[in-house]
């Protein structure tokens, strides 16, 4: 008989290539995904592993074994939902990851709706890059997260977990006040913002100034570049922040322009900063293991975000 936690450690070999990975992720030592591995091979009685220098490789039976083991895992997790449906009330750890975004205009009032309806649950947030949360939920770490895709950099599609969409935002472009109008922001008086006509041409504008972009490896980061790339230029990078309140604070301080999500400017009021609207979306979902979404848990969490969310955050692309 295969051991089910086991065949979670050839699904994470799978996605990650190498033991030390697997066992950095899941706090085991290599020594002991090794042996469990090979215990793994012996009930399957052949090879699931090939080392290929410092990596390992699975076998076509390795891989067969994979597709068997993700619907394995996520008949479990749909087990688990029906037996916490069966208990009565919720209680218990629910551990959540959300950007910092969403953590400081959202899970703060979902937190309270939650608490409201099921007072025996206690959440545990915990910030966490959305490039971060596939390995996550996968380990256990989290039981569902918030995570958000752009218009140039979507979401891969990661086996083992599904999504459920939440809210859009707007994004706009961030510049000192005399090199941009200074749009009103959403839900101010006044009219809508019209999104320019030419993205790619008001990026130009600012094809010379220094850029201030988010960490490399996050996906803001890749979102800056990439739009500026699809405009025809390299950007030239001169500060990396990851909190948007600082960023503006840069843009206002005259240190350069950046791409800042509709969240990111809320509550913003600096009249040395212009803010020009995009024609680029952000776009927010909720993350959980596939399997997992009928959780009582995971469905409560889900509906007192989708409480909490602005009506503003569904702002229509233009000439929709």
């Amino acid at each position: 008989m295969l051991d089910v936690r086991r065949l979670r450690l050839l699904r994470e070999l799978a996605r990650r290539g190498t033991i030390a990975a697997v066992a950095e992720a899941l706090s085991f030592s290599p020594s002991a995904v090794s042996q469990q591995l090979g215990v793994l091979e012996r009930e399957a009685g052949l090879a699931l592993l090939e080392r290929t220098g410092r990596r390992v490789r699975l076998t076509p039976a390795g891989q067969n074994l994979v597709r068997y083991a993700e619907a394995v895992l996520e008949l479990l997790e749909q087990a688990d939902a029906d037996l916490a449906e069966a208990r009565s009330g919720l209680a218990g750890a629910l551990r959540i990851g959300s950007f910092p975004t969403a953590t400081r205009a959202i899970v703060p009032a979902a937190l309270v709706a939650l608490g409201r309806r099921h007072p025996g649950l206690e959440p545990m947030v915990s910030e966490t890059d959305p490039a971060a949360v596939a390995h996550a939920l996968r380990a256990g770490d989290l039981d569902v997260a918030l995570i958000h895709e752009y218009d140039f950099v979507p979401a891969p599609e990661e086996p083992g977990l599904a999504t459920e969409p939440l809210y859009r935002e707007a994004m706009y472009l961030a510049a000192p006040a005399e090199e941009a109008p200074r749009a009103p922001l959403p839900g101010a008086a006044g009219a809508a913002v019209a999104a320019p006509p030419d993205q790619g041409a008001m990026l130009r504008r600012h094809a010379d100034a220094p850029w201030i972009m988010a960490t490399h490896g996050t996906l803001c980061h890749a979102m800056t570049v990439r739009a500026c790339q699809a405009a025809g230029f390299a950007p030239r990078i001169r500060h990396r922040v990851d909190d948007f309140a600082t960023v503006l604070a840069l843009v206002a301080a005259g240190q350069g322009v950046a791409v800042v999500p509709q969240l990111g400017i809320a509550g913003h009021a600096d009249p040395a900063v212009g803010l020009t609207r995009l024609l680029m979306e952000r776009r927010t979902k909720l993350a959980f293991r596939s399997g997992a979404g009928a959780h009582p848990a995971v469905a409560a969490f889900g509906a007192a975000l989708r409480s909490a969310v602005p009506p503003e955050l569904a702002p229509r692309r233009a000439g929709a």
